[in-house]
């Protein structure tokens, strides 16, 4: 039995979620979304990807400051919804609105709760050197991320892996996860389990001011840093390029041989030594240029040791 659904989502990580419940057949009585803010060079006022597809479906769309007025809560209310599937909407929902859908509330969350509750889990994930992350749909409860959980799904983490790379994994595998998550509650076979008190970690915001790249690293740290925050932010270094000191994103390397002094240019392949090991740029970006491959940026720009990266 098809369930009357409230969607609460913002970027492109939710988008297939929101598809796969129009798919499977459920009503989406509202999207509620961020909303539209200033971006590219105009600074034209952008909805959110979520928004652009909800419009595109004709789904109404709701873009609220605040959920803790009454009458956001009297509008929620009014939609008569039997749940409410939230993926990624970044606004902390109170009490009255969690307890307002018949069933409640269901998260759609990119770590293995407890570990990676908060903001930034898939970045986390990789920065820490995890083997694993997945999706959990979770029944939302007052906590940070404390509710009982449904339904897990698992994937394995490559030291090759971005940020981005888990991104697009992660967000099929969701969609796939939330959509059987409310078929088993339309069913009313839902089970719910409490999560571990142990393991907890939490996934802080990224902050730019973590971006920048330490060579004073193991080769692997170095690379899961870098992997963690691409595209974005960006882990950078300077590179001394026509007389100056240049600001880089490194987006995406490996692990390699060699070794120097940390930041230290040890050939003509941007291979640049760490603390104990090297790894080999393969693809990065100059301030106000698009991301290049290594091999487009040398072939452009011919670098040599001795060459130190700061």
């Amino acid at each position: 039995m098809p369930l009357r659904l409230i969607f609460m989502g913002t970027p492109d990580f939710a988008v297939p979620t929101l598809l796969q419940l129009v798919a499977d057949g459920h009503e989406i009585a509202a999207v509620y979304t961020r909303e539209a803010r200033p971006a590219g060079r105009g600074m034209k006022l952008q909805p959110s990807p979520v928004e652009r597809e909800a419009h595109r479906l004709g789904i109404p769309v709701r873009t609220p400051k605040t959920l803790k007025t009454p009458e956001a809560l009297d509008e929620f209310r009014s939609h008569g919804a039997d749940a409410a599937v939230v993926v990624a909407y970044g606004m902390i929902l109170p009490r009255a609105i969690l307890d307002a859908p018949k069933y409640g509330c269901y998260n759609l969350h990119g770590s293995l709760l407890p570990r990676w509750r908060g903001a930034a889990p898939i970045n986390r994930a990789i920065m820490a050197g995890d083997l694993e992350s997945g999706v959990m749909v979770m029944k939302m409860d007052a906590g940070l991320d404390t509710g009982d959980v449904a339904m897990t799904e698992r994937i394995a983490v490559t030291d090759a892996m971005t940020a981005s790379d888990l991104h697009d994994a992660l967000a099929p595998l969701g969609a796939d996860l939330m959509a059987r998550a409310m078929k088993a509650l339309a069913r009313g076979e839902l089970q719910l389990t409490k999560q571990s008190d142990d393991g907890v970690t939490y996934a802080a915001k990224i902050d730019k001011a973590e971006a920048r790249i330490d060579w004073n690293r193991p080769a692997r740290d170095v690379l899961r840093h870098i992997h963690g925050l691409s595209p974005f932010p960006g882990a950078w270094c300077e590179m001394p390029l026509d007389g100056e000191q240049v600001r880089v994103k490194i987006l995406r390397c490996e692990v390699a041989k060699g070794s120097g002094e940390p930041g230290e240019l040890l050939d003509d392949q941007l291979t640049i030594a760490c603390k104990i090991g090297a790894i080999r740029v393969l693809e990065l970006q100059r301030a106000g240029k698009p991301p290049m491959k290594a091999g487009a940026f040398l072939n452009g720009t011919p670098l040599q040791p001795p060459m130190r990266l700061i």
